[in-house]
């Protein structure tokens, strides 16, 4: 009986230690808790978060995830995307032009010569 109880408790052991850490290693990739100087939380809700991302000239992100969203652009921006596998891909995209960005990983870096914002709009599953 002892060892059942002790082989329950190692696995209630190991059920909150995976709790504690996969959460944290999620949030580790919010760009918001990994790069705040460039990522704001404007709004909330159960169906969309809403950021404000700025850059200033050649300002860099460190490597985060978005679920899928949609990027409405207040400045003209360039920018280099390098994904986890360290390919890299120019993105260039005008004032009030508005696109969708499925989700994944990336690593930003502004281009341009000038500081460039947008709004990102990043869906959230349908609570029910």
């Amino acid at each position: 009986m002892k060892k059942l109880i002790s082989s329950i408790g190692t696995i209630l052991f190991g059920m909150v230690l995976m709790a504690l850490v996969i959460p944290s290693e999620l949030n580790a990739q919010d760009p918001t808790n990994v790069d705040s100087k460039h990522y704001k939380i404007e709004f909330e809700n159960d169906y969309v978060r809403v950021l404000r991302i700025t850059y200033g000239p050649g300002e860099k992100s460190v490597m985060h995830e978005h679920p899928n969203a949609v990027a409405v652009f207040l400045t003209d921006a360039t920018t280099e995307m390098t994904g986890p596998d360290g390919t890299s891909a120019e993105d260039i995209r005008k004032f009030g032009e508005a696109v969708w960005t499925p989700s994944g990983k990336h690593l930003p870096k502004s281009k341009g010569d000038a500081p460039s914002e947008l709004i990102l709009v990043e869906l959230k599953t349908k609570p029910e």
